[in-house]
């Protein structure tokens, strides 16, 4: 199984890693980088790059459906790494940092809508929530709201509990449609100091000012009690 060394550290842009599986599509390493698609995040891009300097393109990074591994997904036609390959994994930086910013920015948006969530999906440089409301928010007063919870720039930590003591606080899942990531023993929390704590296993900037100026681009009605707000870098 990859160790995902993002969930520890997200700024982290490469890392020195060995193939240990070739699937059809791409290449399972020991540790990686890449953010695996998941939780209505993306997965990350960028290249891994051989011992001899020249590098292959990973267009996507996603679960393998027969596995279950991280897979690094390679552009068509490339002849992949083999196992035991040593080689150096490095990210599309500029994207997953406004990946990043913009996966915290829904945590903001949690905080300031006080509604059960009930989906939700990521992209880069927009994103959308779902929520369980019968009437939908203001949309002028929703977007000032926002951009003032964002300029608090409160710190980001990162703390790790049991499945046990996650099973004894549901409260702290918003998330109507997605699970916690459990079943390995713990569960991570992220907290936004003062603003917003809760199960997520994505990528985050360390202090709220990072995610910037931001919008509400449009607040659509999806059935009866769902409302879906769409913001997008300002």
């Amino acid at each position: 199984m990859t160790e995902k060394i993002y969930q520890q550290d997200a700024y982290l842009r490469e890392c020195e890693a060995t193939v240990v599986a070739v699937l059809d599509s791409g290449v399972v390493l020991d540790r990686s980088v890449f953010y695996c698609q998941g939780g209505g995040q993306p997965g990350d891009t960028g290249v891994l790059e051989r011992a001899d300097g020249q590098t292959v393109k990973v267009i996507d990074t996603r679960s393998d459906p027969g596995s279950g591994q991280q897979n690094h997904v390679l552009d068509e036609g490339i002849v992949p790494p083999q196992v035991g390959d040593r080689l150096i994994a490095r990210i599309d930086w500029d994207r997953r940092y406004r990946l990043m910013r913009m996966h915290s920015c829904m945590h903001m948006l949690c905080a300031v809508i006080d509604a059960p969530v009930t989906g939700g999906s990521v992209t880069d440089g927009r994103a959308r929530l779902d929520f369980d409301l019968p009437t939908p928010p203001d949309k002028e007063a929703l977007d000032r709201a926002l951009n003032e919870m964002i300029s608090k720039d409160q710190p980001m930590r990162l703390r790790w509990i049991t499945d046990e003591e996650m099973a004894e606080q549901p409260e702290l899942v918003r998330t109507m449609s997605v699970q916690p990531p459990s079943g390995q023993g713990r569960v991570r929390l992220v907290e936004f100091e003062n603003i917003d704590l809760q199960p997520c296993g994505g990528t985050h900037v360390s202090r709220s000012g990072e995610i910037g100026a931001v919008r509400i681009a449009k607040i659509e009605k999806k059935g009866k009690q769902n409302r879906r707000v769409i913001v997008e870098f300002a």
